[in-house]
């Protein structure tokens, strides 16, 4: 109890120093007691005003007060609210807050949730979340325009912490589990920028966050990432206009949970990511009608832009399209790819990419492969197709029996064997922490192995070691040196489905624990032993397949070049090498 006691000390003194030495850190869930799920009911009910608008005896506008002061009104649009009634409904109403006590509902610094039924079955398919910044900050990053669909009809959209009155989409219960819904088939549109800033609203800067369940289990197995960048403008006619859309997709990053490992408690687990960049493509022709969504008579007087309370369309490629546009409409100037080799990554976004910088430079914002604060600091392996001469295609190595991006110019694998510096869900390293973030201390020292293409075929060909941490490629093993046939087959990512990522992850993870077995009879054949990796010896999952197939033949590899090396058997040590780097022991048993 008295050890118990003392780590607890520990911890709230170590957020009392966080807080004080970092004022602009920013997340309301660590201060949390208890959740807050559902808008405050009004303090004082004798209070709520109502409105009647079109004369019809039902009232249309309810105003209350909430804890804390803060003024609301509920717009009733589908007209069904009653005298009595303590809020407005979460089908086709919308609720807004005067958040800064000044007479205004819809204006600088509010916040806006707008639901619509478009189906008519009295549960909400959209939702709608607009918080608005000042009039003379027209930037980035200052608000939120966020439209959710609930593709899967779950009833679940954006999460809003009802007592800061804020959008946290990042909130979350253990380590995956979001409250935002970014479960199952989902859908969001999202911008930083305040409406009124914006030209055409029917565009969208993630246009969209697409979220697939392919097994229908209520989860995640892979995500798309679509990114229209906004572009700066003058409207003379308008000077609050400060952004328009390109009305094209220049980014789109893709994820993958190729061993379809989530379940509950491990809600988002994805282990592979592509990144494309470029030209793109043009998408004004992927309209989706917004018909049968409702709007109050004469509630146009509550928004300074009431715009977005009167679109009958958004323009956004969908979940049926967007695989399609990405590779047979799509232009792209690169490719990169990412894979969670200690998979701790349980962002709801991607695993976050490595960028082709300093391999051993460690840190958020210091020009390594972690440069990206969002990025993990250890644990990942980065491979970049520079001038995407490889199309975003993948291989199964014999380098190391791991999955590889084609064409790709060199790539890193920044090792944490055994996911000790855990990632989490974000990994932001920065003024947006987590409650995981206060056990996320990077590494001092780790280990790296490169990869390089040195016949610019698209496959690599050598890979170097940097087994004990000190920045330095002790060794390294060539394909081509070894007469040794560098190519393997291409997967054609663009004609895969989801199934198609898991079917390889299944096959390259009993590939490598199958070599692996055969590991274990060429160390017998030479007598040495393997029980020491006993461990490694009984997977329970593909993932623990892929992952102690690859070190299991790795450790005992050490152990035969140990061998071979005291045994000054300079033909065996050959015979060892290749049999690794080609995934292949059984050609040592198979020659006498």
């Amino acid at each position: 109890m008295k050890y118990r006691i003392i780590l607890l000390l520990g911890f709230i003194i170590g957020i009392g120093l966080v807080d004080a030495q970092n004022s602009a850190f920013r997340n309301p869930q660590l201060n949390e007691i208890i959740t807050p799920f559902r808008i405050p009911l009004p303090t004082d009910i004798s209070k709520i005003k109502y409105e009647d608008l079109d004369n019809d005896g039902d009232p249309d506008i309810l105003k209350s007060t909430i804890p804390g002061g803060i003024h609301i009104l509920w717009i009733d649009d589908d007209d069904d609210m009653k005298k009595g009634d303590l809020e407005g409904d979460m089908d086709n109403d919308c609720v807004m807050f005067d958040i800064n006590n000044d007479g205004k509902y819809g204006s600088e610094k509010d916040l806006i949730v707008d639901w619509s039924d478009l189906d008519g079955d009295e549960k909400a398919d959209v939702q709608l979340i607009v918080d608005n910044n000042k009039k003379d900050n027209k930037g980035k990053w200052t608000s939120h325009y966020i439209w959710f669909m609930d593709t899967d009809k779950d009833g679940v959209f954006g999460y809003v912490d009802w007592k800061t009155l804020k959008f946290e989409g990042w909130d979350h219960s253990g380590r995956a589990y979001f409250f935002a819904d970014y479960n199952g088939k989902s859908m969001m549109l999202k911008v930083h920028i305040t409406t009124w800033n914006i030209k055409d609203l029917e565009y969208n800067w993630e246009n969209p966050f697409l979220f697939y369940d392919e097994d229908k289990d209520g989860l995640t197995e892979m995500a798309i990432r679509m990114v229209d960048e906004p572009i700066k403008i003058r409207d003379r006619k308008d000077t609050l206009l400060a952004w328009q859309f390109s009305h094209n997709i220049s980014m789109v990053a893709m994820t993958f949970d190729m061993d379809n490992d989530n379940k509950p408690d491990n809600e988002l687990d994805f282990d592979m990511s592509l990144k494309f960049k470029g030209k793109g493509f043009g998408y004004s022709d992927q309209i989706h009608t917004l018909k049968g969504m409702k709007i109050a008579d004469k509630t146009d007087k509550y928004f300074d832009d009431p715009r977005f309370r009167h679109l009958d369309k958004l323009i956004y490629p969908d979940h049926e399209s967007a695989y399609d546009l990405i590779f047979k409409k799509g232009k792209w100037d690169y490719c990169w790819f990412v894979f969670d080799e200690d998979d701790d990554c349980q962002r709801w976004e991607r695993v976050e990419f490595y960028e082709p910088g300093d391999p051993f430079e460690i840190g958020s914002k210091k020009s390594g492969l972690d440069n990206n604060p969002q990025a993990d600091a250890t644990g990942d392996r980065g491979e970049w197709d520079e001038d995407f001469s490889g199309k975003g295609n993948l291989y199964l190595s014999p380098l190391d029996g791991k999955l590889h991006l084609y064409g790709a110019e060199y790539g890193y694998w920044r090792i944490d064997q055994n996911a000790l510096y855990f990632q989490g869900w974000q990994g932001w390293r920065g003024d947006n922490l987590q409650p995981e973030d206060f056990e996320n201390i990077e590494p001092e020292k780790f280990a790296t192995i490169a990869y390089e293409d040195t016949d610019g075929n698209g496959f690599f060909d050598r890979i170097y070691y940097d087994m004990d941490g000190n920045q330095d490629f002790e060794t390294y093993y060539s394909l081509i040196d070894n007469g040794i046939d560098d190519t393997a087959y291409i997967y054609d990512v663009s004609e895969m489905k989801y199934k198609d990522y898991n079917d390889i992850y299944k096959k390259m993870a009993h590939l490598l624990f199958v070599n692996a077995k055969e590991a274990i009879k060429v160390a017998k054949k030479y007598d040495l032993n393997t029980e020491y990796y006993s461990v490694f010896m009984h997977p329970k999952s593909f993932r623990e397949q892929y992952h102690n197939g690859y070190w299991l033949s790795f450790y005992i590899y050490q152990d035969l070049l140990k061998y071979a090396e005291l045994k000054k058997d300079d033909d065996l040590k050959k015979k060892v090498n290749n049999a690794f780097h080609v995934t292949n022991w059984s050609s040592i048993l198979a020659k006498k």
